[in-house]
């Protein structure tokens, strides 16, 4: 479909993840074993057809121009297809920097106003989801829509965390409220518009204003031609730290309607540093695993139950790894416990180690709106001395040493950080 251009957002901080994003960009965390979340909307976007795309990056992008490249993981590089990378203009002023979606989009206008497009398709990074869009820019062809966002519907007490529309029987939106602590609708927008590309342009010409939900959206439907297009398939927004745990486990549940593989989702497998392949899965005569994912690369010599668990994680013997998302080259030593864990890339859990076991109703003392149902993080090349123990709702630090652990016990609640030198 050449006569659309695709906007890719994907330079949000995402906070709420806390130490997962300490490194990377929200849409380059890992998820799901060998994917990362942004892997989703870019095979959405192949799957589709579409040939030209932009992926707008700002906070901490390294590792995502990595993942990225030019595209061709995902088919989207070659003579009729491209994938640009399109940070924020360089310079020394803060206005350089994107400032809201709108503000990124208008910042990008030459991207789609420089060829023969009609359309303008937006899309966010960091959802987890599977849509054709060449059925939502058929409704838009057909609804003589100079506006449509993809809406679904989300249970009543998430309505306060995203923009919510009232609609005709002709899915016109009548009404708006962007993140309203009352919301009348539970009809949410899932961050996917479609614009007419002229029609956009003179919307981001017309205002200065910096985001869709807020100000371009409730000035476009001033003229009434603004459509939701309803979507009852599964989605869902991974930025908080439960909700990307939640989704990680969607995988292992057949009936949660979360499948990679049916779906398709392409990924950029090198590992950077790795060269090649990684080896099959080796599973010893000790190994045992219940209803989990299991990446190339992996040693189990331990139990696995309901995890998720990334290249070249090793579970030594003796070790119980249960309900848990383990990212990269993690190694879990003998005789450990696991439970409710995000343990990111490269962390060293020493011997008898017992973590995220206590009480799952001490909520983070630091970031209790983060951490309150009992997950615990470990940060990215953490090393866990032998016999520590870290209770529930813990956040042990990305890069924290052995040397760092005062004590062994981590309390449910607590966080532990690398000590600073001088």
């Amino acid at each position: 479909m050449k006569d659309t251009a695709v906007l890719l957002l994907a330079g949000g901080v995402g906070s709420r993840l806390n130490i997962l994003v300490s490194h990377r960009a929200k849409p380059a965390v890992p998820f799901g074993g060998i994917y990362r979340i942004i892997d989703f909307t870019l095979s959405n976007i192949a799957n589709s057809r579409l040939a030209n795309v932009a992926v707008l990056t700002q906070y901490k992008p390294l590792s995502l121009m990595d993942h990225i490249g030019n595209g061709s993981s995902w088919d989207l590089s070659g003579r009729s297809r491209s994938t640009k990378i399109l940070p924020p203009k360089t310079g020394e002023k803060e206005w350089d920097w994107y400032r809201g979606t709108a503000d990124a989009v208008r910042q990008n206008l030459d991207f789609f106003t420089s060829g023969s497009y009609k359309n303008v398709l937006v899309l966010s990074g960091d959802h987890i989801y599977h849509m054709d869009y060449r059925s939502m820019l058929q409704f838009h062809h057909e609804h003589g829509a100079k506006v449509t966002i993809s809406m679904i519907e989300v249970p009543w007490e998430e309505t306060h965390q995203f923009g919510t529309a009232i609609i005709n029987e002709q899915y016109r939106i009548i009404e708006w409220e962007e993140k309203s602590p009352q919301a009348k609708s539970n009809l949410a927008s899932m961050g996917i518009y479609v614009f007419d590309r002229d029609y956009l342009v003179e919307l981001l010409e017309a205002t200065k204003e910096l985001d869709f939900g807020h100000h371009i959206i409730p000035n476009a439907l001033q003229e009434g031609n603004v459509f939701a297009y309803p979507f009852d398939g599964y989605w869902r927004d991974v930025g908080t730290v439960q909700a990307y745990w939640d989704a990680n486990m969607d995988i292992l549940d057949a009936a949660s309607g979360l499948s990679p593989e049916a779906w398709k989702i392409m990924s950029n497998l090198s590992t950077k540093g790795i060269p090649y392949d990684r080896p099959p899965i080796m599973v010893t005569k000790t190994g045992h695993i219940m209803n989990s994912v299991i990446s190339p690369g992996c040693i189990i010599s331990g139990k696995v139950e309901n995890c998720v668990l990334s290249p070249g994680v090793a579970i030594e013997q003796g070790v119980s790894v249960k309900n848990s998302v383990v990212m990269h080259d993690t190694v879990i030593k003998e005789g450990s416990l696991v439970e409710r864990c995000i343990i990111d890339k490269k962390v060293f859990i020493g011997k008898k180690s017992h973590i995220g076991i206590g009480d799952a109703l001490v909520a983070n003392r630091l970031f209790p709106d983060h951490l309150n149902t009992g997950l615990t993080l470990i940060g990215k090349y953490s090393v866990i001395p032998d016999n520590a123990t870290i209770g529930t709702d813990c956040i042990i630090y990305s890069m924290t040493a052995e040397k760092d652990f005062y004590t062994l016990h981590v309390a449910d609640g607590e966080n532990l950080q690398k000590k600073e030198v001088g």
